[in-house]
């Protein structure tokens, strides 16, 4: 992956419906190179879909990382339970004194909070620290 399809994957990201002609004006590329290079990157697995972020009505969504603390468990012995949690976009095993960092888009904080106590509830979960994402900036 070079610096072309980083630009690509950072301008998809930010707005997954840009056309191909808005991002083949912005990296400096020609549409058909831009086209080449995103059925790449889908095909290879690197952009696994394009998917609608969704808030409740009335409702602005939340990001937040949780950091888990847990004992006697594996990274591995988790990840089948977040996949259960649709809020669920993320997980990392760390090295480090945290376990494992999780990644959480919820609807609203009532969401994320029940998220949160779902987790907390798991075997072995010692600690969950909640930090709440108050800004992200596009790369």
């Amino acid at each position: 992956m070079d610096k072309f399809d980083r630009q690509i994957l950072a301008l998809l990201r930010s707005d997954a419906r840009t056309s191909v002609s808005q991002i083949a004006r912005e990296v400096n590329l020609s549409r058909s190179a831009v086209s080449e290079r995103i059925r790449y990157l889908e095909n290879s697995g690197v952009i696994r879909g394009y998917h609608a972020q969704v808030a409740e009505p009335g409702e602005a969504g939340v990001k937040a990382f949780l950091e888990l603390f847990y004992q006697g468990r594996r990274c591995e012995d988790y990840v089948e339970r977040m996949r259960a949690l649709p809020e669920v976009r993320h997980c990392s095993g760390i090295s480090g004194e945290t376990d494992m960092l999780v990644f959480i888009e919820a609807p609203s904080m009532t969401r994320l909070s029940e998220v949160r106590g779902a987790i907390e509830a798991f075997p072995g979960m010692q600690k969950v620290k909640t930090h709440v994402v108050v800004k992200d900036w596009a790369m």
